[in-house]
């Protein structure tokens, strides 16, 4: 097992270095304008060279690269040149990650405790009622564009039961419309995903063999079929995690959350470029990350995924 984890560790820094390393590289190609912010206008050819020469930007790309790991390795992100000039680029998105941490968390209880139940439920009685009643709620989530019944949500639901439409600091009940709003599209995917492979699972030998020596179907389901149909679903679980801290760029807007949602989009838009490659920087990191705990997680709910001793591979 630890020289799975090891193996699995390895591989994850050296991909997380070369992705690092390409989005860098990637964002020197972008318009150096992006660097003055509304200042452009106003200065000539001889202060711009100054100013890209003290950003270290006319350095030789290896240089620059060697700098900029040196500078992550000191946990210094840059500092924002247009959204807000002069202050660390972490201070910035340290200041907008609660409010998605805290929203998409809360979606994420609520996605699990009601999707993965229902997903059992649908698959245990599947073709009853509320099989019927999930799978339409499904095909309704899936159907529908999420603008619409985030709409419809807002504006009937906050009406119906009195609630704010809009996010107010220090008022719980209009916290409630966004995270339900969240968690809506998680609910769907999970229960869809849970029965799928439970019916899966019920179709296999062992659970016949089971069946067959006078197990009964409640001991059948949760004993066996529930536990192995968990193990592809875990694998989604930090994904999901790291969802909720990159934040949601609609339900961000349209709730008037001060996330992490549309931070990226305002510094694209500014063309604040040292911003926009602190958080590019951000998500590759995020990503490689959640792709290792999938791995790690998958490998604690199923013992049978270790490294051989002759090959080094996956049992």
């Amino acid at each position: 097992m630890i020289r799975y984890i090891c193996g699995r560790l390895l591989r994850a820094l050296i991909s997380m270095f070369i992705v690092l390393s390409v989005v860098f590289c990637l964002m020197r190609l972008m318009p150096v304008e992006g660097y003055f912010g509304s200042r452009s206008d106003a200065m000539n050819d001889k202060v711009k060279q100054q100013v890209l020469q003290q950003l270290g930007l006319l350095d030789p790309l290896p240089v620059q690269l060697a700098h900029f790991w040196r500078d992550i390795f000191h946990g210094d992100l840059g500092k924002s040149i247009v959204y807000r000039v002069g202050q660390s680029n972490a201070a910035i998105i340290a200041s907008k990650a609660p409010y998605s941490l805290w929203f998409g968390l809360a979606a994420l209880i609520m996605q699990k405790l009601i999707g993965l139940p229902l997903g059992v439920i649908m698959a245990r009685w599947k073709g009853k009622f509320f099989d019927k009643i999930g799978n339409i709620y499904i095909l309704l989530i899936n159907a529908v564009p999420e603008a619409v019944y985030f709409l419809l949500i807002q504006l009937y639901i906050s009406e119906a039961f009195h609630w704010p439409m809009l996010y107010k600091a220090g008022k719980p009940n209009s916290y409630i419309l966004p995270v339900v709003c969240l968690a809506l599209g998680g609910i769907a995917a999970d229960a869809l995903w849970m029965r799928r492979y439970m019916v899966d699972e019920m179709n296999k030998d062992y659970i016949r063999l089971a069946q067959a020596k006078g197990m009964t179907a409640s001991s059948v389901a949760f004993k066996h079929v529930l536990r192995n149909a968990f193990i592809p679903m875990a694998q989604s679980l930090p994904y999901a995690i790291i969802f909720t801290i990159s934040g949601s760029l609609y339900i961000e807007s349209l709730f008037s959350i001060p996330g992490m949602g549309g931070l990226l989009v305002t510094a694209i838009q500014r063309q604040d470029n040292t911003l926009v490659q602190a958080m590019v920087l951000l998500y590759s990191a995020m990503s490689v990350g959640g792709l290792l705990l999938g791995d790690l997680l998958m490998m604690l709910c199923d013992p049978r995924i270790r490294l051989t001793n002759k090959k080094e591979a996956r049992a």
